[in-house]
């Protein structure tokens, strides 16, 4: 058994009550009817949209929200360029080399071994290694930082809620190098702006390519259709329809998968021109599929290149992307079981909008259904959500995300590490068992000790007191405010000093959002 129950007879006694208690309560709130109907007061207001519209709250955060009126506060994380960065957050990302390059820099700098045929085994190894050492830490360092210290917080729920439906493996070789890049340029920029716009960003961003192979399909019989590069290649073709806009009921056939990864055959990487400092992605002509196209039903009048961005733009507007990106951002922000009514009202808005997912998520944010109270409190933390929430609400800095992505890794969510390209999921169902909370407990446990290495710089000798500071349990109170119920106020209070933060990070209150 983990050191901390090993301890404390009743500190384990009171964490497996709690734990016994979260499963108890996912199940009776999935199975039986719900029940109340008063509205959300307004600290309850503003622990929502700070649990829903961010990772939770940092110390001050109720108050300020509370101040400025959540509908103020909504209207703000909706234009995050109205919210300055923090100067000390700011001096982290820029003290990160990796994020001030460029893809074709990346790929300049670490990649040519693996780009490179003629380089042996042992090379292509040593090439992935390094960026493995030297890059990987840097992109999830840049990515904790923002999501634990960006008052952003919209803006970052929605980089990762984007990433997450535009999935890359950062494993998959070359991907290793660029996912950062992907992240800030591909992804970032675009996530409360137009669909389109992201859509295309994302479909011309060398991760995207290499992930799901499009820079190697060729039409059949192309001048250029030879070697590595003979053949078409239906990958990204399919899951740009089934994952990234129509959806798998979403009324196309097989003939249309083909169709698109005609119509997309020459989309590539250019290592030639990479390796001359110019931009990754090519349109290869001779590697084109000239021929004529029925695609979704109608004859595509495009040519060449056009003939992709004209698919884009039939995808991104169509009925069944806005019903399918409408129904996941329910999901996502309201209930893992989502209300039609509400999903059709996003899906309206989202055609009449041409897209724009500020305006989908204003709707959103102003439907009864969010601010239900049979809503409120209801959701289950992913893993990431809960150790980037449990970090906020200490005001833990991450000096050193080693051991976060160890906590992530063990709870099967590390970051970019989801191998296919659906994404993790983000309902209870996927995350809510024994083995989860008992993680989730220890993590608890150990973070609210002070010993944990998140704070302390990898490879710099620990100051003397770094094992003196355990978070104070009437803080943590205070910064969660009603997240933490009055019942398990007193199971907490009940329990020796030492051991009340760690049960307010374990608790079952905690683990919801």
């Amino acid at each position: 058994m983990p050191a901390p129950f090993q301890r404390f007879p009743l500190y384990r006694a009171t964490w497996l009550v709690l734990a016994l208690a979260a499963c108890t309560l996912g199940q009776a709130r999935a199975a039986a009817p719900v029940a109340g109907t008063l509205p959300l007061s307004q600290p309850e207001r503003a622990l929502h949209v700070l649990n829903r519209l961010g990772y939770g709250p940092r110390p001050g955060d109720l108050e300020q929200v509370e101040r400025m009126g959540v509908k103020r506060y909504i209207d703000l994380q909706l234009h995050p360029e109205r919210i300055p960065l923090p100067e000390d957050l700011q001096a982290r990302l820029a003290a990160l080399p990796a994020l001030q390059m460029t893809a074709t820099q990346l790929f300049d700098d670490y990649g040519p071994p693996s780009f490179d045929r003629s380089a042996s085994k042992e090379e292509r190894q040593a090439a992935r290694q390094r960026a493995a050492r030297e890059l990987t830490p840097q992109w999830h360092m840049a990515r904790l930082l923002q999501a634990t210290e960006s008052p952003r917080q919209l803006e970052e729920v929605m980089t990762e809620f984007w990433v997450n439906h535009f999935n890359v493996f950062e494993g998959k070789e070359w991907v290793r190098y660029w996912v950062g890049d992907y992240e800030k340029n591909a992804i970032r920029p675009y996530a409360l702006g137009k669909f389109r716009d992201l859509l295309g960003a994302v479909a011309h961003h060398p991760a995207m390519l290499y992930y799901l192979d499009n820079w190697l399909s060729s039409g059949v019989g192309t001048p250029g259709a030879r070697g590595r590069f003979k053949g078409l290649n239906e990958n990204y073709a399919r899951e740009l329809m089934e994952l990234h806009t129509l959806g798998v009921d979403g009324g196309y056939v097989q003939a249309d998968v083909i169709t698109l990864a005609r119509i997309l055959s020459g989309w590539t990487i250019d290592v030639g021109a990479m390796k001359a400092g110019a931009s990754p992605f090519r349109f290869a002509a001779q590697r084109h599929d000239p021929g004529p196209k029925t695609f979704l039903g109608k004859p595509l009048l495009a040519s060449g290149y056009q003939e992709g961005e004209a698919a884009l733009d039939m995808l991104a507007s169509h009925p069944s992307t806005a019903r399918f990106i409408s129904t996941q951002l329910v999901q996502y922000f309201v209930a893992d079981q989502p209300d039609p009514a509400l999903v059709n009202k996003l899906s309206q808005t989202f055609l009449s909008t041409h897209g724009d997912i500020r305006a989908v998520l204003q709707a959103l944010f102003d439907s009864p259904q969010f601010w239900a109270r049979s809503n409120y409190q209801t959701q289950f933390k992913t893993p990431y959500q809960f150790v980037v929430s449990a970090l906020r609400a200490g005001a833990i800095p991450v000096r050193n995300v080693k051991p976060v992505n160890g906590e992530l890794g063990q709870s099967g969510m590390p970051l970019y590490g989801w191998l296919t390209p659906e994404g993790y999921k983000y309902s209870q169902a996927a995350w809510l068992n024994p083995g989860a909370l008992l993680r989730r407990i220890n993590f608890a446990g150990h973070l609210a000790s002070g010993k944990s290495p998140i704070a302390r710089v990898e490879g710099a000798p620990a100051p003397a007191n770094a094992e003196a500071a355990p978070l104070d349990p009437q803080s943590l109170l205070r910064v969660l405010g009603p997240a933490i119920t009055p019942a398990t106020t007193a199971q907490i209070e009940a329990a020796p000093e030492n051991q009340r933060a760690a049960l307010i990070l374990g608790s079952p209150d905690f683990m919801k959002r």
